[in-house]
């Protein structure tokens, strides 16, 4: 049957086709739904892990146990992961085993920008791109089947056009293989240095067989055109090429990007007058190419840096380039900001209004950083706020101490954040740490977590107690506040702030997007009332703005939170502001 379907929810129904049995992930744009989708299927196992290691790691235990297993990722998750990819490149697997991770080039939901087919070649894994959702489902299969051949994992390298483009895809019926039986073989998978000295050569050599293999297999493949221009282009770079170049050109198309096919690229180059390497992000297949003694062009005509779209490559390869209308005026800009009634602002704006420092973290509440708020001083990686409040507090004493604070949401706290807390109560720094508990994982579009109680199917599940575990940690305050009381929160911060000794506050308040939760009527202006001094605009609410010299309130996004009446000293701002 064939369907429209997105790239992530293509390459899901492929690793379902292919008999995928357990499957764990970390959400992250853009990934998630391979997951989401892959849950909607009764019959595999799937869950949210607290971190990419943890899915990693459980999906090799599912494989040892002989069934086909899955993670996935996106491109910083897998530095996470990084330390089990490694070495399970050594152990090899018992079922087959397919770690999918998302790059996103131009950074659209990320911290940097990161080619992980680097991370293929450090770990030497191999590593397959798809360029549309065809391939999408067709190399989740394809995965699986070089796992069990070669004895590895197999990455399958996705960036957000392809997770999020959609093409036609023929689906078919689920297979699914026997289980395999778990054979004890210390040699195999104890990886102390002995054993490992030995594994190491056997990577080598599969990387030679693999090598071969992807210069026979259609996983790379050849499209004669003219032969003035030969390409070498690899993921969505391929659909760019084509739509720039139809016929004219000669094409290899690689789907197997590691390890690159050495034989096919030479007899490639060979037929064509010149060569040009289309690729996003790094010189990953240019490099090689030189290395090969190839003269190739590549990032001399390309850019190194963000996504790369038809336009550009037509003009990197001396094609006109189409223009469209050009609007009279540029589309105001619209950067990115907390919605409505979200529960982050009121901390924030109580940190701000403080002047605190505020070593922030990965999640909705990296937001706070923007105007007017400005409230966030750091933003690193996961975790990295309570870890890096440490040492920002050891080196600075007094100087610091009453005055910083780390913030990590309450995923973020399960994901890596457990670590720096633990670091802070065993190393005795004097060091407030605020988690933002909005009960979901709410940047990547509201996944379940292991503090809400809730599995990935919307099943009661485990529940981690924070005030609980922060205690059993060794912290004698641990206080929660509700961040709509800015009153409250203003005067907890300052308590703690003014201690000598490591404290946590959890700032707990529902997500406002999530579905169970009540919104109150929205707000009202009363514009006899308003003095203009705008005093609730610096909360940075979108519903809220200034219109002929008055304050005025969007009634469709406005929640009626009542944060900004806590900031009005005219009462200007009416309606039912107490949660129904």
């Amino acid at each position: 049957m064939k369907k429209l379907m997105l790239g992530n929810a293509a390459l899901a129904r492929g690793l379902y086709e292919a008999g995928v049995c357990f499957a764990s992930s970390y959400p992250g744009t853009p990934s998630t739904e391979i997951t989401e989708e892959l849950a909607k299927f009764d019959d595999v196992y799937c869950e949210w892990a607290p971190n990419e290691k943890v899915a990693m790691e459980a999906a090799f235990g599912a494989s040892l146990a002989g069934r086909r297993s899955f993670c996935a990722m996106k491109h910083v998750g897998l530095n996470v992961a990084a330390d089990p990819l490694y070495t399970m490149s050594y152990t090899g697997v018992n079922a087959g085993m397919v770690i999918v991770v998302a790059d996103d080039p131009a950074m659209h939901s990320s911290q940097n920008e990161q080619d992980s087919r680097h991370h293929a070649i450090a770990s030497k894994v191999p590593m397959l791109e798809p360029s549309d959702s065809e391939e999408a489902l067709v190399f989740a299969k394809l995965a699986f089947e070089i796992s069990e051949e070669f004895d590895t994992p197999v990455i399958i390298k996705m960036c957000t056009r392809v997770a999020h483009s959609q093409s036609v895809v023929e689906t078919s019926d689920r297979v699914l293989p026997e289980k395999k039986e778990y054979v004890k073989n210390i040699q195999k998978y104890v990886m102390t240095p002995a054993n490992a000295i030995r594994k190491h050569p056997v990577v080598e050599e599969r990387t030679k067989k693999l090598m071969e293999y992807g210069c026979v297999n259609d996983v790379n493949r050849v499209e004669m055109g003219g032969t003035k221009l030969g390409i070498i282009t690899d993921s969505t770079s391929y659909q760019y090429v084509k739509e720039v170049m139809g016929e004219e050109a000669s094409i290899l198309k690689i789907g197997l990007v590691n390890p690159l096919p050495d034989k096919l690229i030479l007899d490639f180059a060979a037929k064509v007058d010149e060569l040009v390497v289309v690729e996003e992000l790094d010189p990953i297949i240019e490099d090689h190419c030189k290395a090969l003694g190839l003269k190739v062009k590549g990032k001399d005509i390309l850019p190194i840096t963000g996504e790369f779209s038809q336009n550009m490559v037509a003009k990197a390869l001396g094609k006109e380039v189409p223009t469209g209308v050009v609007l009279d005026e540029p589309l105001p800009v619209r950067p990115p900001a907390m919605c409505s009634g979200c529960p982050h602002r009121g901390m924030f704006y109580t940190l701000s209004k403080n002047k605190v420092n505020v070593l922030g973290d990965i999640g909705c509440y990296t937001l706070g950083a923007g105007a007017p708020l400005n409230a966030v001083d750091t933003t690193l990686c996961m975790g990295a706020s309570l870890s890096s409040i440490h040492g920002f507090n050891k080196i600075g004493g007094a100087d610091t101490e009453h005055k910083t604070v780390a913030v990590i949401g309450d995923s973020t706290f399960m994901h890596s954040g457990m670590t720096g807390l633990a670091n802070i109560a065993y190393n005795q720094s004097n060091s407030v740490s605020i988690i933002l508990d909005n009960s979901i994982t709410g940047m990547t579009g509201h996944q379940q977590n292991p503090t809400t109680g809730y599995n990935i199917k919307g099943d009661p599940a485990g529940k981690i107690d924070l005030e609980a575990l922060c205690k059993a940690m060794g912290f004698e305050s641990v206080r929660v506040v509700d961040p709509y009381d800015l009153s409250e929160c203003d005067k907890v911060l300052k308590e703690e702030l003014a201690s000598d000794a490591p404290s946590v506050i959890i700032s707990r308040r529902p997500c406002v997007l999530l579905k169970n939760v009540k919104k109150n009527p929205p707000l009202k202006v009363d514009r006899d009332k308003c003095k203009s001094c705008k005093a609730c605009m610096k909360i940075g609410c979108p519903a809220i703005s200034m219109k002929d010299g008055k304050a005025h309130i969007d009634t469709t996004l406005c929640v009626g939170c009542g944060v900004c009446t806590q900031l009005c000293h005219f009462d200007a701002l009416t309606g039912n502001c107490k949660e129904d």
